[in-house]
């Protein structure tokens, strides 16, 4: 059971934060197909207590997408402290602190999986973070550094006597990034030394592979991350496969066509038509992938940036699948 705050979730379906990724039209759209609980990207502290703009405006949150957590990162102590009070200033469920990112540029400057070079600083920041806010703190972090450092026990027992609420972990080190096969191994024995709720990430691409992470593992929750961008459905199907025991096998191609609008529209009010318009490219191959013809339309669609141009483009594409299938329906 994903318990804590007023967070109580059997079997939890989480949104990772995503750099670039998880803005609010994403977790929106992903709460609206199943996912329990999701992230805003990870914002940057020392940006936060400089009142830096641009920083600032990744906390925001909406009702529509609670239960909602804000994940904070750095390497100074007092300045995590100061974020975490300023993140809490826009109420969202929970305050995360990001121990797990493998970018060279923010692990050198000893932030993200860079704290598991020292537990005992971790420990010391975590315990400061809790103890300046109101809100459950959890955290997130990997195995170690490398495959010759992992030292995940040590580090999970410090983050729950410094008083955070959860844990998750992915089973990757700091060294791998996103290469090899998450080791979920990892998740029984750290469930074995510590009593707050553990969640897993990592190599989660499909409903089958969420099914199996909870019968593997028994964590309390799964956290997905690359397998939701462009495929927000995977948590419906997740959902329907733990529950009912099978996927629905129906391709919706008018559902998936008018979700891809929606989440671009809903991009157009937090960053603006041209920017959500350049950055929303990355989703077009997910949510078109398989529709006869999609290549050549992805193509048409990186040369838009005018919001209607775009609807109009897919509304007619969609017209155009709806007649094909319906004259070839064995290749849907």
């Amino acid at each position: 059971m994903f318990s804590f705050g007023n967070i109580n979730i059997d079997r939890a379906l989480l949104l990772a934060p995503m750099e670039d990724v998880t803005d609010i039209s994403f977790r929106m759209i992903c709460r609206e197909l199943g996912a329990d609980l999701v992230y805003t990207e990870f914002v940057n502290s020392e940006g936060l207590i400089r009142s830096n703009e641009k920083t600032h405006k990744k906390l925001r949150v909406v009702n529509e997408e609670r239960p909602v957590g804000i994940q904070i990162y750095g390497s100074n102590i007092e300045s995590m402290a100061k974020a975490a009070k300023i993140a809490e200033e826009e109420q969202p469920d929970l305050i995360d602190i990001n121990a797990g990112c493998w970018i060279k540029g923010v692990v050198n400057c000893g932030a993200g999986a860079g704290l598991l070079k020292d537990p005992v600083y971790m420990q010391n920041m975590v315990e400061s973070v809790v103890k300046a806010v109101s809100l459950p703190v959890t955290v997130k972090t990997r195995l170690g550094m490398d495959a010759n450092s992992i030292n995940i026990l040590e580090v999970a027992k410090r983050i729950e006597d410094a008083g955070a609420a959860a844990l998750t972990l992915h089973c990757r080190t700091r060294s791998q990034g996103h290469s090899g096969i998450a080791d979920w191994s990892w998740i029984p024995r750290v469930k074995e030394v510590i009593k707050i709720p553990v969640a897993l990430n990592g190599s989660i691409f499909t409903a089958e592979d969420v099914k199996t992470a909870f019968e593997e593992t028994n964590a309390d929750a799964v956290m997905i991350a690359r397998g939701a961008i462009g495929n927000p459905w995977i948590f419906k199907e997740a959902k329907e496969l733990l529950l009912d025991g099978k996927v629905s096998v129906e391709v919706n191609i008018e559902r998936r066509i008018k979700t891809c609008l929606k989440h671009l529209y809903l991009s157009l009010d937090v960053k603006g038509e041209r920017r959500a318009i350049l950055e929303f490219r990355k989703y077009y191959t997910g949510y078109l992938k398989g529709f006869y013809n999609a290549s050549s339309i992805r193509m048409q669609l990186m040369s838009l940036l005018d919001y209607k141009a775009i609807e109009d483009l897919l509304l007619n594409y969609l017209n155009y699948l709806l007649a094909y299938y319906a004259e070839h329906p064995q290749t849907i």
